[in-house]
C-alpha cells in the first residue's frame, strides 16, 4: 500500500513538472496624476500616477521594473497606511498599491507636425517572475486620468492598458537561465496637438503671406518695382516664420508637414516673382498690356487652386 502511494505521488510530481502550473494572474490598474514636462530634444516626458495589483497566489508581483524608466524622483512602494504588506481582501486575493513619480523613454516622431499625435507608454516588467510564472492582465474598467489634469497645447485622445510577451531571446549570459520571456504591461496615452493651433498660428500667417505675394499680380505690369518688393518681402517672411516654429523643435533630419508646406509656398512664390519679370520684358517689348493683366489673372487663380490643393493633399493625405 505504501509502496503504491509512493508511485502514485512520483506520477503526480512528473506530471506537475511535465505540464506546470498555470501563471498567475495579476490584475493591474493605472490612475494618472499628472504628465508633465514633453521633451522632444530628450525624448523623455515626466509621469505621477498610482499603481496597484490584485491577485491570488504565493508569488509577489509588485516587485517590477520599468522598462523604459528613464530616472526615478520617487517611489513609494508601500500603501497609504504606509505599511508595504499587501492586504488581504474578502475573496481571498490580495491588494496592494504604489504611487509613482519618474522619468520616462519616448521617441518623438515629428513628422507630421503640427497635426502630430504621440502614443506615450509606460512598461513594467517583472525580472524575477518569467511569463510562465506571472502574468499582468488589466484590470477592466479601471484606467482612468486625474479629471482635473490640463496639459497646455495638448489634448488627451485615448488611454488603455495592453499587455503581451517580451522575447529577449537572450539567457543574459547565465547559462542556468532558461526564462528570456517576461510579462509586459504598458499604460498607454495618446496626445495630440488641437487643430487650432495648426489652422490658427501655423497656417493662417503662411496664408496671409501667399495672398499678399500673389497679389502682386493684380497690380498694373507697369509697377514693376512695387510688383516685385511684394513677393520678395513675402519669402523673406516666409523664411523668419519658417526659422521661427524650428527652432522650438529637435533636430529631426527629416521634413515635417510645416516644411513641406512652405516648400510649397516657397515655389509658388518663386513662379509669382518669375511672372513679375517676364510682365515686365513683356512690356519692354511692346506687347499689349491687356493681354497681359488678362494672362495674370489666370495665373492668380491657378495658384491660389495650387496652394489649396497642396495644402489640402499634404495635411490629409
Amino acid at each position: 500500500m505504501r509502496l503504491f502511494f509512493c508511485l502514485l505521488c512520483s506520477a503526480f510530481v512528473s506530471l506537475t513538472a511535465a505540464f506546470g502550473h498555470p501563471p498567475q494572474k495579476v490584475y493591474t490598474g493605472v490612475h494618472l496624476m499628472n504628465l508633465y514636462s514633453l521633451n522632444m530634444d530628450e525624448h523623455s516626458f515626466y509621469a505621477d500616477f498610482y499603481m496597484w495589483f490584485r491577485w491570488k497566489g504565493r508569488l509577489d508581483p509588485t516587485k517590477i521594473e520599468f522598462v523604459n524608466l528613464i530616472e526615478k524622483w520617487s517611489s513609494d512602494n508601500a500603501g497609504f497606511d504606509g505599511d508595504s504588506t499587501p492586504v488581504k481582501l474578502k475573496d481571498g486575493s490580495f491588494y496592494k498599491i504604489m504611487r509613482f513619480e519618474g522619468r520616462f523613454f519616448h521617441a518623438f516622431m515629428l513628422n507630421r507636425f503640427p497635426l502630430d499625435q504621440h502614443t506615450l507608454d509606460i512598461q513594467i516588467e517583472n525580472p524575477e517572475y518569467p511569463a510562465d510564472s506571472i502574468i499582468y492582465v488589466p484590470d477592466t474598467g479601471v484606467v482612468s486620468i486625474r479629471k482635473t489634469l490640463n496639459m497646455v497645447g495638448w489634448e488627451v485622445s485615448h488611454c488603455g492598458i495592453k499587455t503581451g510577451i517580451q522575447d529577449y531571446g537572450t539567457n543574459f549570459g547565465n547559462p542556468q537561465e532558461n526564462a528570456h520571456a517576461f510579462s509586459n504591461l504598458a499604460f498607454i496615452v495618446t496626445l495630440k496637438r488641437p487643430l487650432s493651433y495648426f489652422v490658427l498660428k501655423m497656417l493662417l500667417p503662411l496664408l496671409v503671406v501667399m495672398l499678399v505675394s500673389i497679389g502682386a499680380l493684380l497690380l498694373h505690369p507697369s509697377y514693376i518695382d512695387t510688383r516685385s518688393s511684394l513677393p520678395i518681402g513675402g519669402l523673406l517672411t516666409a523664411v523668419f516664420l519658417q526659422q521661427t516654429y524650428n527652432d522650438a523643435l529637435p533636430d529631426t533630419g527629416y521634413m515635417v508637414l510645416m516644411d513641406k508646406l512652405y516648400l510649397l509656398c516657397y515655389i509658388l512664390i518663386s513662379l509669382v516673382l518669375l511672372q513679375i519679370i517676364l510682365a515686365g520684358n513683356a512690356l519692354n517689348r511692346n506687347e499689349p498690356d491687356t493681354l497681359i493683366v488678362r494672362q495674370e489673372r489666370r495665373q492668380i487663380l491657378l495658384y491660389i487652386a495650387i496652394f489649396a490643393v497642396g495644402t489640402l493633399v499634404l495635411t490629409f493625405f
